[in-house]
């Protein structure tokens, strides 16, 4: 299994995001398949470094729906750092540019975030 570290220290949130979800998917690699993924761990680093602006911190917004009548919770992007830290943000980015199929789930198995 080959493993790629990132280092997110001083870069925007989307540049690390698309970079390890590139990765993820295996496009860098000459073997590379819509219907497979690659044996790959990524590990991003220092994920609490990234640069982040006040005004994105403010708007942007994360939603969730419960099922239930009312169940819908919308939170924005400081108050999910307050509560999970900046790991969170980094991962809910890259499993937005993943493929939406079965492949996602292995796919953020194979990431590993550290503050």
């Amino acid at each position: 299994m080959k493993t790629y570290t990132i280092d997110a220290k001083g870069k925007k949130l989307g540049r690390v995001a698309s970079e390890a979800s590139t990765i993820l998917i295996g496009k860098n690699l000459t073997t590379f398949a819509r219907n497979t993924y690659p044996e790959i761990t990524v590990t991003v680093v220092n994920a609490s470094q990234i640069v982040a602006d006040d005004k994105k911190k403010g708007e942007k917004t994360y939603t969730r729906y419960s099922l239930f009548p009312g169940g819908q919770t919308v939170e924005t992007m400081a108050k999910v750092i307050e509560n999970k830290g900046y790991t969170e943000v980094l991962r809910k980015a890259i499993k937005g540019m993943l493929p939406k199929n079965k492949l996602q789930t292995p796919m953020m198995k194979n990431l590993i975030v550290t503050e």
